[in-house]
C-alpha cells in the first residue's frame, strides 16, 4: 500500500453489512465516494464553496470495480485515492479499498465537472487542477 496516496480510514458498522456481516457491495461505492471528498478537501477544494463560488460540482460518471476480499463489521477500512488522468472537464482515479495490508477492492471512478446550475459539462476551473 505504500505507493498509494492520500488514505482515509473508516469503520465497518451494521447499517454497512449485508445480513452475513459483510460489508454490502454497493456501500464500497459510499467509502470511495467519502474518500474522494476528504481527498478534495485535503487539497483545499471544498465542495459547497466550490459550487457556490464557481458554479461546478463533480459528478461520476463511470465506475468499475472489482471486488476481491471481503470486509466485515467492525473492521477498519482505509481508502486510497490517485489521480490516473486529468481531462479539461474530467478526472480518472484510482481507489482502492484495503483491511491492513489486503486489499479489498480496487475500482477506477472517473468524475466530470458540471455547472451547478445547468448540469452540463465545464471546464475544472484552473483553481482547482493546479491543487490537484
Amino acid at each position: 500500500m505504500s505507493d498509494l496516496c492520500n488514505p482515509a480510514s473508516y469503520r465497518v458498522y451494521w447499517e454497512d453489512t449485508d445480513g452475513g456481516g459483510v460489508v454490502y457491495y454497493a456501500n464500497y461505492l459510499k467509502f470511495f465516494e467519502r474518500a474522494r471528498t476528504d481527498w478534495l478537501r485535503a487539497r483545499g477544494v471544498e465542495q459547497g464553496r466550490l459550487q457556490a463560488e464557481l458554479d461546478c460540482i463533480f459528478v461520476v460518471v463511470e465506475v468499475q470495480l472489482r471486488y476481491l476480499v471481503a470486509a466485515r463489521l467492525d473492521d477498519l477500512v482505509t481508502v486510497t485515492v490517485r489521480v490516473l488522468e486529468r481531462g479539461r472537464a474530467s478526472l480518472e482515479l484510482e481507489q482502492q479499498a484495503w483491511r491492513g495490508d489486503t486489499l479489498l477492492v480496487q475500482g477506477r471512478v472517473r468524475i466530470g465537472c458540471v455547472s451547478a446550475a445547468s448540469m452540463r459539462p465545464r471546464r475544472i476551473p484552473e483553481s482547482v487542477t493546479d491543487r490537484l
